[in-house]
Protein backbone atom coordinates (compact mmCIF):
# COMPACT_ATOMS: atom_id res chain seq x y z
CA UNK A 1 0.00 0.00 0.00
CA UNK A 2 1.55 3.80 -1.15
CA UNK A 3 0.85 6.81 1.25
CA UNK A 4 2.02 9.51 0.18
CA UNK A 5 3.12 12.33 3.03
CA UNK A 6 2.27 15.77 1.69
CA UNK A 7 3.56 18.90 3.01
CA UNK A 8 6.11 21.89 2.43
CA UNK A 9 8.74 24.28 4.18
CA UNK A 10 6.40 27.26 3.68
CA UNK A 11 3.67 26.09 5.80
CA UNK A 12 6.12 26.43 9.03
CA UNK A 13 5.93 30.60 7.43
CA UNK A 14 2.80 30.93 8.94
CA UNK A 15 3.06 31.80 12.80
CA UNK A 16 0.63 33.20 15.26
CA UNK A 17 3.04 34.94 17.62
CA UNK A 18 5.01 32.92 20.84
CA UNK A 19 3.57 30.98 23.24
CA UNK A 20 0.90 30.40 20.10
CA UNK A 21 -0.15 26.15 20.46
CA UNK A 22 -0.41 26.27 16.53
CA UNK A 23 2.74 26.76 15.98
CA UNK A 24 5.59 25.45 12.99
CA UNK A 25 6.98 23.42 15.34
CA UNK A 26 3.98 20.93 14.87
CA UNK A 27 5.23 19.88 11.75
CA UNK A 28 8.95 19.18 12.59
CA UNK A 29 7.48 17.10 16.08
CA UNK A 30 5.72 14.80 13.34
CA UNK A 31 8.37 14.78 10.43
CA UNK A 32 11.25 14.13 13.43
CA UNK A 33 9.49 11.40 15.00
CA UNK A 34 8.71 9.76 11.81
CA UNK A 35 12.37 9.93 10.71
CA UNK A 36 13.32 8.96 14.32
CA UNK A 37 10.81 5.86 14.11
CA UNK A 38 11.54 4.61 10.72
CA UNK A 39 8.41 5.20 9.14
CA UNK A 40 9.57 7.99 7.00
CA UNK A 41 11.10 5.39 4.73
CA UNK A 42 7.66 3.44 4.23
CA UNK A 43 6.12 6.89 2.65
CA UNK A 44 6.52 8.61 -0.89
CA UNK A 45 7.07 12.57 0.30
CA UNK A 46 5.39 14.69 -2.05
CA UNK A 47 5.77 18.28 -1.72
CA UNK A 48 2.34 20.61 -1.41
CA UNK A 49 1.73 22.37 -4.82
CA UNK A 50 -0.13 25.74 -4.62
CA UNK A 51 -3.72 25.70 -4.96
CA UNK A 52 -6.12 27.33 -8.09
CA UNK A 53 -8.16 29.86 -5.77
CA UNK A 54 -11.17 28.55 -8.30
CA UNK A 55 -11.05 25.14 -6.46
CA UNK A 56 -10.46 27.48 -3.62
CA UNK A 57 -14.27 28.75 -4.54
CA UNK A 58 -15.57 25.22 -4.42
CA UNK A 59 -15.73 25.69 -0.70
CA UNK A 60 -15.66 29.41 -0.36
CA UNK A 61 -17.23 32.55 -1.69
CA UNK A 62 -15.80 34.33 -4.05
CA UNK A 63 -16.26 37.68 -2.31
CA UNK A 64 -14.35 36.13 0.50
CA UNK A 65 -11.30 34.40 -1.33
CA UNK A 66 -10.61 37.77 -2.62
CA UNK A 67 -10.52 39.76 0.52
CA UNK A 68 -8.33 36.97 1.94
CA UNK A 69 -6.22 37.03 -1.00
CA UNK A 70 -6.10 40.91 -1.02
CA UNK A 71 -5.62 41.27 2.74
CA UNK A 72 -2.95 38.12 2.95
CA UNK A 73 -0.89 38.88 -0.31
CA UNK A 74 -0.29 42.75 1.24
CA UNK A 75 0.88 41.35 3.57
CA UNK A 76 3.00 38.45 2.06
CA UNK A 77 4.60 42.02 0.12
CA UNK A 78 6.44 43.22 3.29
CA UNK A 79 4.51 45.60 4.96
CA UNK A 80 5.65 43.63 8.91
CA UNK A 81 1.92 44.08 10.26
CA UNK A 82 0.27 41.44 11.16
CA UNK A 83 -3.84 40.85 10.80
CA UNK A 84 -6.00 39.86 13.40
CA UNK A 85 -8.88 38.02 12.50
CA UNK A 86 -10.02 37.08 15.88
CA UNK A 87 -8.42 37.13 19.55
CA UNK A 88 -6.84 33.05 18.53
CA UNK A 89 -6.49 34.00 14.95
CA UNK A 90 -4.21 36.30 12.90
CA UNK A 91 -1.67 36.10 9.45
CA UNK A 92 1.37 37.41 9.39
CA UNK A 93 3.51 37.79 6.14
CA UNK A 94 3.77 33.82 5.87
CA UNK A 95 0.79 33.22 5.76
CA UNK A 96 -0.92 33.67 2.42
CA UNK A 97 2.08 30.96 1.38
CA UNK A 98 1.16 28.32 3.91
CA UNK A 99 -2.81 28.58 3.03
CA UNK A 100 -1.81 28.02 -0.33
CA UNK A 101 0.22 25.24 0.08
CA UNK A 102 -1.85 23.42 2.80
CA UNK A 103 -4.73 23.76 0.35
CA UNK A 104 -3.06 23.09 -2.23
CA UNK A 105 -1.84 19.41 -0.63
CA UNK A 106 -5.40 18.69 0.00
CA UNK A 107 -6.53 18.56 -3.79
CA UNK A 108 -3.28 17.37 -5.03
CA UNK A 109 -3.62 14.50 -2.78
CA UNK A 110 -7.50 14.46 -3.79
CA UNK A 111 -6.09 13.81 -7.85
CA UNK A 112 -3.37 11.24 -7.01
CA UNK A 113 -5.57 9.34 -4.84
CA UNK A 114 -8.52 9.30 -7.65
CA UNK A 115 -6.05 8.87 -10.59
CA UNK A 116 -4.13 5.76 -8.20
CA UNK A 117 -0.82 7.35 -8.64
CA UNK A 118 -0.86 6.44 -4.18
CA UNK A 119 -3.34 4.44 -2.32
CA UNK A 120 -3.95 6.82 0.22
CA UNK A 121 -2.52 10.54 1.25
CA UNK A 122 -1.64 12.35 4.29
CA UNK A 123 -1.11 16.27 4.67
CA UNK A 124 0.90 17.63 7.06
CA UNK A 125 -0.01 20.69 6.42
CA UNK A 126 -0.83 24.26 8.48
CA UNK A 127 -2.78 26.24 8.92
CA UNK A 128 -5.43 23.65 9.39
CA UNK A 129 -9.04 24.21 8.20
CA UNK A 130 -12.10 22.80 9.43
CA UNK A 131 -13.28 25.87 11.55
CA UNK A 132 -13.36 28.25 8.35
CA UNK A 133 -16.69 28.87 7.31
CA UNK A 134 -17.66 29.95 3.54
CA UNK A 135 -16.82 33.45 4.45
CA UNK A 136 -14.84 33.85 7.81
CA UNK A 137 -11.78 33.15 9.33
CA UNK A 138 -11.46 31.48 12.58
CA UNK A 139 -9.92 28.97 15.30
CA UNK A 140 -6.91 29.60 13.70
CA UNK A 141 -8.09 28.43 10.38
CA UNK A 142 -8.44 30.36 7.10
CA UNK A 143 -9.07 28.19 3.71
CA UNK A 144 -11.29 24.90 4.65
CA UNK A 145 -9.07 22.48 2.99
CA UNK A 146 -10.67 19.62 3.54
CA UNK A 147 -13.95 21.00 2.11
CA UNK A 148 -12.33 22.62 -0.70
CA UNK A 149 -10.65 18.74 -1.35
CA UNK A 150 -13.98 17.22 -0.85
CA UNK A 151 -15.78 19.53 -3.81
CA UNK A 152 -13.06 19.45 -5.95
CA UNK A 153 -13.44 15.34 -5.57
CA UNK A 154 -17.62 16.29 -6.65
CA UNK A 155 -17.28 19.02 -8.75
CA UNK A 156 -13.56 18.33 -10.57
CA UNK A 157 -13.34 14.71 -10.66
CA UNK A 158 -16.80 13.64 -10.85
CA UNK A 159 -17.75 11.83 -8.04
CA UNK A 160 -20.85 11.05 -6.57
CA UNK A 161 -20.74 10.56 -3.02
CA UNK A 162 -17.73 11.28 -0.39
CA UNK A 163 -17.47 10.98 3.68
CA UNK A 164 -15.77 14.15 5.68
CA UNK A 165 -14.93 11.90 8.85
CA UNK A 166 -13.49 14.43 11.66
CA UNK A 167 -11.89 13.54 14.97
CA UNK A 168 -10.65 16.69 15.79
CA UNK A 169 -11.80 17.49 19.59
CA UNK A 170 -13.45 20.73 18.52
CA UNK A 171 -16.19 20.57 16.34
CA UNK A 172 -15.82 21.32 12.70
CA UNK A 173 -18.27 24.11 12.21
CA UNK A 174 -16.71 25.68 9.05
CA UNK A 175 -16.88 21.75 7.42
CA UNK A 176 -20.54 21.85 8.56
CA UNK A 177 -21.31 25.69 7.37
CA UNK A 178 -19.77 24.46 4.04
CA UNK A 179 -21.58 20.88 3.32
CA UNK A 180 -24.93 20.94 5.51
CA UNK A 181 -27.43 20.06 3.00
CA UNK A 182 -25.50 18.77 -0.03
CA UNK A 183 -26.32 15.59 -0.05
CA UNK A 184 -23.38 14.43 -1.65
CA UNK A 185 -21.53 14.34 1.33
CA UNK A 186 -21.84 12.81 4.68
CA UNK A 187 -20.35 14.32 7.06
CA UNK A 188 -19.06 12.18 10.37
CA UNK A 189 -17.50 13.77 13.94
CA UNK A 190 -17.43 13.69 17.35
CA UNK A 191 -16.11 16.39 19.66
CA UNK A 192 -16.10 17.49 23.21
CA UNK A 193 -19.30 19.72 24.02
CA UNK A 194 -19.23 22.06 25.41
CA UNK A 195 -16.11 23.38 23.98
CA UNK A 196 -15.01 26.40 21.17
CA UNK A 197 -16.64 26.50 18.54
CA UNK A 198 -19.62 25.75 21.40
CA UNK A 199 -21.80 24.58 17.98
CA UNK A 200 -22.60 21.12 16.54
CA UNK A 201 -25.12 19.97 19.23
CA UNK A 202 -27.98 20.35 16.27
CA UNK A 203 -26.72 19.62 12.79
CA UNK A 204 -27.42 21.74 9.96
CA UNK A 205 -28.66 19.07 7.69
CA UNK A 206 -29.21 15.55 7.94
CA UNK A 207 -25.99 14.17 6.29
CA UNK A 208 -24.78 15.28 9.22
CA UNK A 209 -23.33 12.75 11.98
CA UNK A 210 -23.38 14.91 14.50
CA UNK A 211 -22.04 12.92 18.12
CA UNK A 212 -21.06 15.42 20.68
CA UNK A 213 -19.26 14.21 23.81
CA UNK A 214 -18.77 15.65 27.56
CA UNK A 215 -14.94 16.36 28.95
CA UNK A 216 -13.48 13.35 29.95
CA UNK A 217 -14.58 10.77 27.37
CA UNK A 218 -12.28 8.08 27.16
CA UNK A 219 -11.54 6.34 24.20
CA UNK A 220 -13.37 3.22 24.51
CA UNK A 221 -16.47 4.99 24.88
CA UNK A 222 -16.07 6.83 21.12
CA UNK A 223 -15.07 3.81 19.76
CA UNK A 224 -18.58 2.36 20.79
CA UNK A 225 -20.34 5.54 19.62
CA UNK A 226 -18.40 5.39 16.39
CA UNK A 227 -19.56 1.71 16.02
CA UNK A 228 -23.14 2.73 16.73
CA UNK A 229 -23.33 5.65 15.25
CA UNK A 230 -21.08 6.32 12.47
CA UNK A 231 -20.54 3.26 10.84
CA UNK A 232 -24.41 2.30 10.62
CA UNK A 233 -24.65 5.57 7.94
CA UNK A 234 -21.55 5.59 6.28
CA UNK A 235 -21.87 2.00 5.36
CA UNK A 236 -25.27 3.07 3.74
CA UNK A 237 -23.56 5.90 2.22
CA UNK A 238 -21.37 3.90 0.34
CA UNK A 239 -18.60 7.01 0.10
CA UNK A 240 -16.51 6.62 -3.31
CA UNK A 241 -13.63 8.81 -1.25
CA UNK A 242 -13.18 9.13 2.52
CA UNK A 243 -11.67 12.59 3.31
CA UNK A 244 -10.34 13.14 7.13
CA UNK A 245 -9.85 16.25 8.94
CA UNK A 246 -7.46 14.57 11.41
CA UNK A 247 -7.13 16.26 14.73
CA UNK A 248 -5.10 14.65 17.30
CA UNK A 249 -5.80 17.12 20.24
CA UNK A 250 -8.73 14.50 21.19
CA UNK A 251 -5.72 12.76 23.19
CA UNK A 252 -5.73 12.96 26.90
CA UNK A 253 -2.20 14.51 27.30
CA UNK A 254 -3.75 17.56 24.87
CA UNK A 255 -4.48 20.70 26.74
CA UNK A 256 -6.86 22.34 24.58
CA UNK A 257 -9.35 19.71 25.36
CA UNK A 258 -10.77 17.67 28.10
CA UNK A 259 -11.05 13.88 26.19
CA UNK A 260 -9.23 11.01 26.85
CA UNK A 261 -7.86 9.32 23.73
CA UNK A 262 -4.49 8.13 23.02
CA UNK A 263 -2.83 6.44 20.31
CA UNK A 264 -4.40 2.91 19.91
CA UNK A 265 -7.78 4.68 19.53
CA UNK A 266 -6.62 6.97 16.64
CA UNK A 267 -5.12 3.57 14.93
CA UNK A 268 -8.51 1.82 15.42
CA UNK A 269 -10.51 4.97 14.27
CA UNK A 270 -8.41 4.66 11.36
CA UNK A 271 -8.80 1.08 10.70
CA UNK A 272 -12.09 1.44 10.41
CA UNK A 273 -11.89 3.94 7.92
CA UNK A 274 -9.72 2.02 5.91
CA UNK A 275 -11.87 -1.05 5.80
CA UNK A 276 -14.93 1.29 4.78
CA UNK A 277 -12.74 2.93 2.26
CA UNK A 278 -11.33 -0.54 0.91
CA UNK A 279 -15.07 -2.18 0.56
CA UNK A 280 -16.99 1.05 -0.84
CA UNK A 281 -14.20 3.50 -1.89
CA UNK A 282 -10.96 1.83 -3.96
CA UNK A 283 -9.11 2.36 -0.56
CA UNK A 284 -9.61 6.19 -1.37
CA UNK A 285 -8.65 8.51 1.85
CA UNK A 286 -6.95 11.59 1.69
CA UNK A 287 -6.53 12.76 5.59
CA UNK A 288 -5.37 16.49 6.65
CA UNK A 289 -4.19 17.77 9.93
CA UNK A 290 -6.14 19.58 11.77
CA UNK A 291 -5.43 20.30 15.29
CA UNK A 292 -3.20 18.60 18.01
CA UNK A 293 -1.13 20.89 20.15
CA UNK A 294 0.98 18.24 22.41
CA UNK A 295 3.96 17.82 20.85
CA UNK A 296 5.03 14.24 21.21
CA UNK A 297 1.32 13.11 21.64
CA UNK A 298 0.60 14.76 17.96
CA UNK A 299 3.65 13.34 16.83
CA UNK A 300 3.21 9.57 18.18
CA UNK A 301 -0.51 9.56 17.31
CA UNK A 302 -0.20 10.97 13.48
CA UNK A 303 2.00 7.97 13.23
CA UNK A 304 -0.13 5.62 15.01
CA UNK A 305 -2.67 7.01 12.47
CA UNK A 306 -0.05 6.55 9.31
CA UNK A 307 0.74 3.56 10.65
CA UNK A 308 -2.90 2.05 9.23
CA UNK A 309 -3.04 4.09 6.21
CA UNK A 310 0.26 2.71 5.35
CA UNK A 311 -0.36 -0.91 5.75
CA UNK A 312 2.08 -1.28 8.36
CA UNK A 313 -0.22 -1.80 11.30
CA UNK A 314 -4.23 -2.93 11.17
Amino acid sequence: MTTAFYSHSECKGHEMGQWHPECPERLDAIADHLLATGLDALLEPRDAPVVDLADVQLAHTAGYVRHIADLLGTLAAGSGERHAFDPDTSACAGTWAAMLRAAGAAVAATDAVIDGDVDNAFCAVRPPGHHATRDEAMGFCFFNNVAVAARHALDRRGLQRVAIVDFDVHHGNGTEDIVAGDDRILMCSFFQHPLYPHSGAVPKGTNMVNVPVPAYTKGMEVRELIEAMWMPRLEAFKPEMVFVSAGFDAHRDDELGQMGLVEADYAWITWKLVDLAKRHAKGRIVSCLEGGYNLQALARSVAAHLRVLAGVDG
